[in-house]
């Protein structure tokens, strides 16, 4: 920090004094317990809780439902105050953290407590941290939801295959293999959660997901019923299609490889045209 000395001190008579601190200089805060706060170490990358928050009250409203972004999550300390101050002033603020997946020194203790790199130790302050609020606040918010959940997502490339091709330069085995357009070993939740990306749908709402004719189906809700069911099972029945059309979704997804044939395809449109005309249908 840099002060012009007439803003720290003045001449009285001939002798020099210090002035009354003023300004936004928080010295008030205890240093000498972060290592200890969340119930996991993490040497010289931790903020103080009581810090943060204090920076939380001067720039969030508890009333809306704001979002903090940390880039360099670290330990997660940016979450660990979010969560305690919702529970504090009811707020509803919620936090999404960043964090690279930065190797964990091998003779450091947090890698021989099993840590691989940091992106891990983030995950594991956040549960620690929601277990400590919630012991600490349950007796005193009774009767009041406590919702102390996250969602741990990482980037990756898109799970559809790249189709965009040169016609005279394919073989026939790359044209076979374009048949299923899904990469392999992709889940159907990464799926689902491509879906949401590109839709731009919260990824933090609520997933149902239910077995329906012995296919599993997803189910996401916005405040409205069944906003969005996603399917991306194989080899699909009319029958789940009708029971699916039935619910009256706002958005339904189905995979390109789910449909036994093309006509049955065009099939599942009418289908839908009639029994749920609203719907919009995607098909990956």
């Amino acid at each position: 920090m840099i002060a012009w000395l007439h803003d720290v001190a003045e001449k009285e008579n001939g002798t020099i004094v210090k002035k009354n601190k003023i300004g936004t200089l928080w010295d008030d805060f205890n240093w000498n317990n972060v290592s200890k706060e969340g119930d996991i170490q993490f040497p010289n990358g931790k903020k103080p809780i009581a810090f943060i928050q204090r920076m939380l009250t001067l720039c969030t409203n508890p009333d809306e439902e704001e979002i903090i972004l940390d880039f360099f999550a670290g330990s997660s300390s940016t979450a660990h105050a979010v969560m305690q101050l919702n529970m504090e002033d009811g707020g509803n603020r919620k936090f999404i953290m960043v964090q690279l997946p930065e190797r964990c020194n091998e003779k450091s203790d947090l890698f021989k407590l099993g840590y691989t790199n940091i992106a891990e130790i983030s995950r594991q302050r956040i549960r620690s941290a929601g277990k400590i609020i919630q012991s600490e606040y349950i007796d005193k918010k009774k009767g009041r939801l406590i919702d102390l959940g996250f969602r741990s997502l990482k980037i990756n490339d898109s799970n559809l295959k790249e189709v965009y091709h040169q016609p005279m330069k394919l073989t026939q085995s790359e044209l076979s293999d374009q048949i299923n357009n899904i990469k392999i070993n992709r889940t159907p939740e990464d799926l689902l959660f491509q879906v949401l990306v590109d839709w731009g749908i919260d990824l933090t709402l609520p997933i149902m997901q239910k077995v329906i004719y012995n296919k599993e189906v997803f189910f996401i809700e916005t405040g409205n019923t069944n906003t969005l069911i996603v399917c991306v099972e194989t080899c699909i029945s009319e029958e789940l299609v009708k029971s699916l059309a039935a619910y009256k979704p706002e958005k339904i997804v189905f995979r390109d490889g789910g449909f036994r044939t093309d006509s049955f395809k065009i099939n599942v449109e009418q289908i839908f045209k009639h029994l749920s005309p609203e719907t919009e249908i995607r098909i990956l």
